[in-house]
């Protein structure tokens, strides 16, 4: 797909989410011990399943955006889990980015940033930037 096919149905997915309703479970709202995320309406009553007017929407495949851009970060490039700097390698810059787990801890995190900028990846979840003096520290610890 080109690039601005790409942009183009970025930008419809982007109005679509903003008229899109948000999808509740039936009278989650109204109970507690309902949590707020979708469930399908299933009740031989439920006004909810039969699309009465004055009830919330219903989750069904008409809601759904475009299939090209499904997934895609807004920036219209693919989203890949890091956990390690091997993983980092593996990244296509041009069209991918990269997310570090929330299980890697500081140090570990530290490390795949400064890859990453010498790879010249972008990141998407960085923290405050370690100052270079802290790549020294983890460097030395390393040898």
């Amino acid at each position: 797909m080109s690039d601005t096919a790409k942009r183009r149905l970025l930008r419809v997915r982007k109005k679509l989410n903003q008229s899109r309703p948000k999808f509740y479970a039936f009278e989650s709202w109204r109970f507690v011990k309902i949590k707020l995320r979708w469930r399908k309406p299933r009740g031989i009553d439920n006004k909810m399943r039969t699309n009465e007017r004055g009830w919330p929407k219903v989750a069904n495949i008409g809601w759904g955006g475009p299939a090209a851009v499904r997934g895609l970060h807004p920036s219209g490039k693919e989203e890949v889990l890091i956990s390690t700097v091997k993983d980092l390698k593996a990244i296509n810059a041009e069209t991918q980015v990269a997310r570090i787990t929330r299980t890697v801890g500081g140090k570990k995190r530290a490390l795949i940033i400064a890859e990453a900028e010498k790879l010249g990846v972008r990141i998407l979840n960085t923290r405050a930037k370690p100052k270079p003096s802290d790549f020294e520290k983890l460097e030395e610890e390393k040898q």
